[in-house]
């Protein structure tokens, strides 16, 4: 049973706060917060939405190494050659101590190998739901538990990723965190498929 968590999704402009409402209207816990990361209040944890190889020097990742110091881009990056041989797959998150108590995890989830266009893709939803099992699996073995995440919208800088597509896979991979199966069959695979790919009936992403 996954754990309930609060849910930020924070962006400063309203186009994407729009979005994110429509998108997650009715998915409990989760509140919209136009602001910039800087201005955040504190939570338990930031999900990035970078690339591959931690190099957090653009968009909102370069807003969190000012904010936490360059230190913890460090710290990603020997993560990442560590764990992932020196580049992290799309579709996998962990989530790292940033050393305040204020602020105290990161979770670092790329959206894209290297910056470029993902239109198209599931990869903002994979990277979403990468980002709710690594914290599931943290609030499982550990005592410190993670229940206050705030998302910035993945995919939507360099990805160019629509607002409403990109809030709409990150609204899935929620949903799916929320409801997990009882058992597995083609039939819920189907349906979790269909509920990725498309847009009530249009497909929106490309196999």
């Amino acid at each position: 049973m996954s754990h309930p968590l609060k849910i930020w999704l924070v962006h400063p402009s309203d186009q994407m706060c729009l979005a994110f409402q429509e998108r997650f209207d009715g998915l409990p816990g989760v509140s919209v917060v136009q602001s910039a990361f800087e201005e955040l209040r504190p939570h338990d944890c930031f999900v990035t939405a970078g690339n591959a190889f931690g190099i957090m020097t653009a968009g909102i990742d370069a807003a969190v190494v000012r904010f936490f110091g360059e230190q913890l881009m460090q710290r990603v990056q020997y993560r990442i050659m560590d764990e992932y041989l020196g580049e992290q797959p799309v579709g996998t998150a962990f989530v790292l101590p940033t050393g305040r108590q204020d602020y105290p995890f990161l979770c670092h989830a790329p959206t894209m190998r290297v910056p470029g266009c993902i239109e198209g893709t599931d990869k903002v939803y994979a990277a979403t739901w990468a980002a709710f099992l690594a914290i599931f699996a943290h609030n499982v073995r550990s005592s410190e538990r993670i229940e206050t995440v705030a998302f910035p919208a993945f995919g939507t800088g360099f990805g160019g990723v629509p607002y409403s597509e990109a809030a709409r896979q990150m609204a899935a991979a929620y949903r799916h965190y929320l409801n997990p199966p009882h058992r597995l069959d083609w039939d819920w695979v189907a349906a979790r498929q269909r509920a990725i790919c498309y847009d009530a009936e249009r497909q929106v992403i490309s196999r």
